[in-house]
């Protein structure tokens, strides 16, 4: 037989968004059931940049400290480096917070130390290798999901169904919510190289000659983004992981006596980079958010922060409903209308942003046309020269903080 589990909330997806909702609905005396499908959170594609708007959360559940004794590096700003000399893109040194920097920890640790945290409280359930694959729907209610797991199919009733099953959420799909896809020109190859003894700790972008490419710093190693134009991994392929090597070599001198060690493209991972989000993150007794509800694109390293915020906001608005067991669309719709506008706005920029970064990567003269005030709006606050506290603001803290009640 089925299992059959119960519970007030039922969250699909253990990344950032559901393991904090469920961390602070658990906090709240709620019972909670996160279903994450992999048997652990060690995947290389995920983003590693923690905002002082997600340390702020932190400190107001009592956990900052505990994070930081992890040993995240610390990042107060950053920089774009270019054959004309140096960019400043943002410094968060003067932010009006207590945690002015970005803290850059691989996103597995940092979902480790928030579902053990979780772990503290007796309603917080979290079943890895169980995968949500359906809805429970009734009188055009959700009132739960269908999972598999190494033990066989399962279902979980509840009062309150979140979908937090990522970009390509299945529960999203299921329910028959439209998406909105903004367009954004580019995918990312992903790929390591070595870090030497000598090399900075900085986190660090480099543009020129059309190309950009995004060092993060992870201790042991690099971990490299390489921008290309959206559907060109083939052609780059086709090219041989020489020219690739040879790009390296030219916009990242530091990285000359390495770049070898790229033997191949079995070492490069091609992220199709997405941009998009829901008319309605809701139906009866289901709510979207993080990525299942706005796929945001890496500029600025907002995801995860997003995310993040969406399940206070989330847990602010619902933990009392869910007490009572009274969940409405009125709930629904407050958590939705709290977030969806910050969204909008954050895609905006990236947007942008990216356009200036393209536009600066391709040339001094191109990129003195994009900081003419000229330019309009847009390039006059976010142009690669202009806006650097702007900047630092929205990536650091977004538009409004999210506080936990």
């Amino acid at each position: 037989m089925a299992e059959v589990l119960r519970t007030q909330c039922c969250i699909a997806g253990g990344g950032p968004a559901g393991a904090m909702l469920g961390l602070l609905l658990a906090r709240r005396g709620l019972d909670v059931v996160v279903l994450e499908k992999h048997a652990d959170f060690l995947r290389d594609f995920r983003g590693d940049t923690i905002h002082p708007s997600t340390m702020e959360v932190l400190d107001q559940i009592g956990l900052a400290q505990a994070f930081l004794d992890l040993g995240p590096n610390r990042v107060t700003h950053l920089t774009g480096t270019t054959p004309a000399g140096t960019i400043p893109v943002a410094d968060f040194r003067d932010l009006p917070s207590r945690f002015p920097y970005i803290a850059l920890i691989p996103q597995w640790d940092f979902l480790d130390f928030i579902t053990r945290e979780a772990a503290r409280y007796p309603g917080f359930h979290l079943r890895m290798c169980a995968e949500a694959t359906d809805l429970i729907q009734e009188d055009g209610a959700v009132r739960g999901v269908r999972f598999t797991g190494p033990d066989g199919d399962g279902e979980v009733l509840a009062t309150l169904t979140v979908a937090a099953d990522g970009r390509s959420s299945v529960l999203r799909r299921e329910a028959g919510l439209p998406v909105r896809e903004t367009s954004q020109p580019i995918d990312v190859l992903w790929f390591r190289l070595p870090r030497a003894a000598s090399d900075s700790d900085d986190t660090a972008g480099y543009l020129g000659a059309g190309h950009i490419v995004a060092l993060i710093n992870r201790r042991e190693y690099w971990q490299i983004a390489y921008v290309i134009p959206k559907g060109a991994a083939e052609r780059l392929k086709a090219a041989g992981i020489e020219e690739l090597r040879a790009t390296l070599r030219a916009l990242v001198p530091e990285l000359s006596d390495r770049v070898d060690q790229l033997t191949g493209w079995d070492r490069v991972s091609v992220l199709s980079v997405q941009s998009n989000r829901l008319r309605r993150w809701h139906r009866p007794g289901l709510l979207c958010i993080g990525d299942a509800a706005h796929a945001m694109s890496p500029v600025g390293g907002v995801g995860i922060n997003y995310a993040i915020q969406d399940a206070v906001v989330a847990a602010n608005v619902l933990a009392e409903p869910l007490r009572t067991g009274r969940v409405t669309s009125r709930h629904l719709a407050a958590v939705q209308r709290n977030r969806a506008w910050q969204v909008r706005i954050m895609q905006w920029f990236q947007s942008l942003a990216l356009n200036g970064a393209l536009r600066a990567s391709a040339g001094d003269a191109t990129r003195a046309a994009a900081d003419r005030p000229a330019g309009g709006l847009g390039a006059r606050l976010f142009g690669m020269r202009a806006g650097v506290r702007l900047r630092s603001r929205l990536i650091g803290l977004g538009l409004r903080r999210a506080r936990v009640r």
